[in-house]
């Protein structure tokens, strides 16, 4: 997102973590425990499924071991791990089991791998959504004289139920009066194909008074007549010829109706009976690391001082007294680094991160005595420039890699050279013959790829190699192994290891394919130094048969091609583009796509296709694979928007505005529509003519649904979703990454007043003592005024945050309904 100047609070919600492993799967009664049986994993907010892992082999233990990360583009209340079997005589898969977390008890895993007990797959525990509901006692004189009392409810709306079968539910209600000897059921009208109805019915009960009663104007309902009485409302979904599904229900205890009352609230929907049973069978376990991170961000001016702090480090001198070295600093043992995204993002954006990571290389070199472990540790400077080579050579690796990758993935030819780990009937010698082809091929396509270098890498490997050779003027290599030891040990060697974790491929690769990536890594790093490191290094090598293979190699030849290439990315000379620009694959996925041209009514109107964005065209083909059979020039995208539900009745919808007619696309789930929607944003932002307004819903029957204009050539009703123009194709929410130092620092406030207090010491002693040794301090006093200048700004952004927080709403609003009752 771009940055805000909004009075509202934002709150943005993400997710990382890694589906590890799996172990004793299926009950623990019956003939066999999934032995014969493939599985896989899914992650579901709610009843919503955005992530699905591959299938792995037969085992009641599989390790999955896939990472995941994405934003969370809508309020949630329960994420659920599901285990399924796929068995291959089987329609459907079938669910082994869950691990449902709600979204208050997150926070106590974060950050830290955890075994969960599997439970099992109830479809009355499966809710999601929220009930609008409003209740009062009225006073009611009978037809005999008597006076007695009338509850009136009346059911409003609901939001967020779930999706029946990937569409929108036809729910009802149903509100029922309990007691210990009644139970009076009233039910509402079926809603059509929605996931937010809008009821607006209204019910009566009449509670029953004890003889003994006597009316008076303003009655206090008696405790004992009331204290078991209570509402119950479920929503349903109508089955029409099938069994209708249950969606949730929530309890009001009458109670509550005291003094003539009326009682007005959201209900957050909770499972039947709260989904509690008898202790299920033991359905084995699985192991999770999950991170969830709510970023509760301010207006934009509320930053100011944070931010400009921030922006003023690379300045500073020294260095480790700026605002951004004193984070990483304390930072350091808790978090090792991982509060310096958010600082490298929010200098990349204002163009200020290539001076301090210039400034911090240099400090690193000071410290460095030997020219061979130059840039080897995990340092602050080491981090940060690998989290800029993360963010801006994202699609430097796609288009470099992918290619070669997909080919090793797809041919999966056997390379294991190693003698014992050889499979029966295995030749080495073909083995080694396809193991060379393959680096042959990855070290080409990177040896050749100098012109697609993005310009701020080269610019910091120019920096990195002037510095190396100013530290250790006798050492010739030394300029090659600075540059060789990031763009090829930490970057290059790593993606080919890790392929899934750089977006170059979906999951995790097969045991053998990995072992074959291990093998192309290692043999990349080693190529990639021998440029920059005197020869004669094969007798370092540990293993034999590693010294073997690489004698296949001409090592006067490598060095020549990995010099020029280092040379290439680093030097000053500004490399010459061909013109062409490669085309690569920045997304492609299954949607629904609406067809052009078609009437509002119809299931044909709807087809599933399989949609491909490159940097260059948008096309859909019937499937993967086949000819497209439609292009969309990206440089003809004139926005990219969600469309509103009520438009065809269907979640999860974006519009492609173009030259021609709007391309309406429904996507599998809310996660992958923000990804299309952002990426399509991304690669289409610079674009000219781009519109400032467009119509959130879609043309239909000679009107737009919207607006009600009946012309379809009518300007937007809307404003079109902001962007902002950069240099890259990045799109940096600077109020969210300032908000994030914001928590980093609060978190670590502890160690922020140990330096202070170190700084205060070595200033009184005139000396290094030993509290100080924890932090980097070369100038005590003018660190301690960037950390009272540092106090002074968060304790001014925590004050903002106390008295937004002090707006919070109440309970039972739309924002934060009540956790309802349950049986």
């Amino acid at each position: 997102m771009a940055e805000e100047d909004d009075t509202k609070i934002r709150i943005l919600q993400s997710l990382r973590g890694k589906i590890c492993e799996a172990k004793n799967l299926g009950p623990s009664s019956g003939p066999n425990r999934l032995r014969d049986i493939c599985t896989f994993c899914t992650i579901s907010l709610d009843q919503e499924e955005v992530y699905r892992t591959k299938v792995y082999e037969k085992s009641v233990s599989p390790f999955y071991g896939e990472d995941f990360y994405f934003e969370i583009p809508r309020p949630f209340q329960c994420l659920s791990f599901y285990v399924y079997a796929k068995t291959m005589f089987q329609i459907r898969d079938i669910p082994v089991g869950k691990v449902a977390i709600r979204k208050e008890d997150l926070y106590k895993y974060c950050g830290k791998e955890n075994w969960f007990q599997l439970q099992p797959v109830d479809p009355h525990s499966e809710v999601q959504g929220k009930v609008h509901l409003e209740m009062k006692l009225n006073e009611l004189i009978t037809e005999n004289g008597s006076i007695c009392q009338q509850l009136v409810v009346q059911i409003i709306a609901c939001q967020g139920l779930p999706l029946i079968s990937g569409q929108n539910c036809d729910p009802y209600a149903t509100v029922t009066l309990v007691g210990p000897a009644r139970s009076d059921q009233k039910k509402t009208k079926v809603k059509k194909k929605t996931s937010d109805p809008q009821f607006d019915e209204t019910f009566h009960f009449e509670v029953t008074r004890s003889s003994s009663y006597k009316g008076r104007s303003h009655f206090h309902v008696e405790e004992e007549d009331i204290e078991k009485l209570e509402i119950k409302v479920e929503l349903w979904n109508n089955g029409n010829l099938a069994q209708d599904v249950f969606l949730g229900e929530t309890r009001v205890s009458v109670k509550i109706l005291r003094n003539d009352i009326v009682h007005r609230a959201w209900y957050l929907l909770q499972p039947k009976g709260n989904g509690t049973k008898s202790k299920p069978d033991d359905l084995g376990s699985l192991r999770l690391k999950v991170t969830y991170t709510e970023d509760n961000v301010l207006p934009s001016a509320c930053y100011t001082a944070l931010r400009n702090l921030m922006l003023k480090s690379p300045d500073v001198k020294p260095i480790s007294a700026s605002a951004a070295h004193v984070l990483g600093d304390i930072c350091r043992e808790s978090l090792g680094y991982e509060a310096l995204l958010p600082v490298v993002r929010l200098l990349l954006h204002h163009n200020r991160l290539l001076p301090f990571l210039t400034s911090v290389a240099a400090l690193e070199l000071e410290n460095t005595q030997e020219a061979n472990t130059i840039f080897r540790g995990n340092s602050l400077a080491t981090r940060c420039i690998d989290d800029m080579m993360k963010i801006v050579g994202k699609s430097y690796l796609t288009v470099t890699l992918k290619p070669v990758l997909n080919e090793i993935f797809e041919s999966n030819k056997t390379c294991e050279i190693d003698p014992v780990k050889l499979k029966e009937g295995d030749n080495v010698e073909v083995n080694k013959e396809n193991l060379q082809g393959y680096v042959q091929k990855v070290f080409t396509s990177i040896t050749q790829s100098s012109s697609s270098c993005p310009p701020l890498m080269c610019d910091v490997f120019r920096s990195l190699r002037q510095l190396a050779s100013k530290r250790f003027p006798a050492d010739p290599h030394v300029q090659y192994s600075a540059v060789s030891s990031f763009i090829f040990l930490r970057f290059f060697a790593v993606a080919v290891l890790s392929p899934h974790t750089f977006q170059l491929r979906s999951h995790l690769p097969d045991p053998e394919i990995s072992r074959t990536l291990t093998l192309i890594s290692k043999t990349i790093q080693s190529l990639g130094s021998w440029g920059s490191l005197s020869k004669n290094k094969l007798s370092s090598f540990k293993e034999t048969y590693m010294y073997d293979f690489f004698k296949l190699f001409q090592e006067d030849e490598c060095i020549e091609k990995v010099k020029k290439f280092l040379d290439e990315i680093s030097s000053n000379v500004s490399k010459e583009s061909s013109g062409v620009e490669d085309s690569f694959v920045l997304k492609e996925g299954e949607v629904h796509k609406r067809a052009q041209g078609r009437k509002r009514i119809g299931k044909k109107n709807f087809k599933k296709r399989w949609l491909r964005l490159t940097n260059q065209e948008l096309s859909y083909h019937k499937q993967k694979g086949k000819e497209a059979l439609c292009v969309i020039p990206v440089k003809h995208i004139l926005g990219v928007e969600k469309l509103e539900e009520s438009a065809f009745n269907r979640k999860n919808m974006f519009q492609v505005i173009h030259s021609e007619k709007p391309l309406y696309v429904q996507a599998g789930n809310c996660v992958e529509t923000n990804s299309w929607i952002e990426v399509l944003s991304q690669v289409s932002r610079c674009n000219t003519g781009r519109l400032s307004t467009f119509h959130p819903s879609a043309y239909v029957g000679g009107l737009w649904l919207c607006c009600k204009e009946p012309s379809e050539n009518t300007p937007g009703c809307k404003p079109c979703t902001a962007t902002v123009l950069a240099n890259i194709q990045l799109d940096i929410d600077c109020d969210r990454e300032t908000e994030r130092i914001f928590s980093f620092f609060s978190s670590n406030r502890s160690r922020l007043q140990k330096m202070e207090d170190a700084c205060a010491g070595m200033s009184v002693y005139l000396g290094q003592q030993e509290e100080c040794s924890a932090f980097t301090i070369q100038d005590p006093k003018e660190t301690f005024r960037t950390i009272k200048e540092l106090g002074e700004v968060l304790d001014d952004l925590q004050a903002h945050h106390d008295s937004k927080g002090a707006l919070t709403d109440e309970p039972g609003t739309i924002e934060n309904p009540i956790v309802g009752k349950t049986a």
